[in-house]
């Protein structure tokens, strides 16, 4: 478990993360917690007093990486941007998002469908898992799974199958 102190932080203007508020995990940091890894992995540990688990890094160039921290998270803890916070991490192994059963059914009934989807990286895969989950109605959560098996057969990637049905401006 590596311990140090980092300041919350805040995106004043950074495309799809503006207003976001972070901690900032410097390259020597981040290559205690996981060494030589310059892409996203999961950490567990505490911020503070409060103990998290399966939170994602954000590489942001040159080993160094951030966490975000959620609204949920930073009342929890009573700090905003300035405050310096307290961190104990290690990279989290254990965490695993299941496939959902209906997505593993829709999935299951072609082989290729299941290989493409399991040769996918474990953050992909959670990208198609989340998504699914996130539906708020049965008629959206079908449109998704659709959506998903129709990608897994055509190869696609998350970010493939979802920029498909936008159009290009003119």
């Amino acid at each position: 478990m590596i311990t140090f102190k980092a300041e919350i932080e805040r995106f004043a203007e950074m495309g799809e993360k503006t207003g976001w508020s972070y901690v900032f995990i410097p390259q020597a940091v981040a290559n205690e917690i996981k060494a030589d890894c310059k892409k996203s992995f999961r950490v567990k540990g505490r911020i503070d007093h409060v103990e998290i688990g399966g939170v994602a890094t954000v590489p942001m160039g040159e080993g160094d990486f951030i966490i975000a921290l959620k609204a949920s998270l930073r009342k929890q803890l009573k700090k905003e941007m300035g405050a310096v916070v307290n961190l104990e991490l290690e990279e989290d192994k254990d965490f695993k998002i299941e496939i959902p059963e209906d997505l593993e059914l829709c999935l299951s009934d072609e082989p290729h469908l299941m290989d493409g989807f399991m040769k996918l990286p474990m953050s992909h895969r959670n990208w198609y898992i989340n998504w699914v989950n996130s539906a708020k109605t049965e008629p959206t959560r079908t449109k998704r799974l659709v959506k998903i098996v129709s990608a897994m057969d055509r190869g696609m990637t998350f970010s493939e199958m979802m920029r498909e049905d936008k159009k290009p401006r003119e």
